[in-house]
């Protein structure tokens, strides 16, 4: 599949994502990448889903979608509820979800551990002070996911010195490559 063919759904994080930031800078470059209009600084799980599900409602076509962080989680705790349209998944650096946690993020957890109806790539760095490599690994072998092992480096974003991020793109492009049109 090219990306001309088929509309990318960019899920952020919760926070700020600047213009800097991989995700940003990866929306910009592509002419169908939409950004999810989620509130990044009040995560309500029922919120998220349900402007991912109207994003995907409101593109005719095949979707693909790249999250990152919560909006990593989002997708993934979306999967079985998303059209047969959505025809796969980028998720970098999904942050732990359990009932350990408690913080703004509590809502969405914890995950479902069926696999995605849709292929999927993980990928995730052995450093990332949200979620340790051991969980993430699990998730992705449940999921159906192809487990990308970031090494050291940190939350993926551009305090990790993530900010263009040009290996993630040539990993995306070639995952999107692979996907039947």
């Amino acid at each position: 599949m090219k990306a001309k063919n088929a509309t990318i759904l960019f899920l952020p994080d919760q926070g700020r994502t600047d213009d800097g930031h991989w995700l940003s800078r990866w929306q910009a470059k592509l002419s169908t990448g939409h950004i999810v209009d989620v509130d990044p600084d009040a995560p309500k799980a029922d919120d998220w889903f349900g402007k991912l599900e109207s994003a995907v409602e409101a593109h005719d076509g095949p979707i693909v979608l790249v999250g990152h962080g919560l909006g990593a989680a989002t997708a993934a705790l979306s999967a079985p509820k998303l059209t047969d349209r959505v025809k796969g998944a980028f998720l970098v650096a999904p942050p732990a979800l359990d009932e350990a946690r408690k913080d703004d993020t509590e809502s969405f957890g914890p995950y479902r551990r069926d696999p995605f109806p849709f292929p999927s790539i993980v990928v995730a760095s052995r450093t990332d002070p949200n979620c340790p490599f051991e969980t993430i690994e699990d998730l992705a072998g449940a999921w159906g996911s192809l487990l990308i092992d970031g090494g050291d480096i940190g939350r993926i974003n551009e305090e990790s010195g993530h900010g263009p991020w040009p290996e993630g793109l040539l990993t995306f492009a070639r995952f999107l490559s692979r996907l039947p049109d």
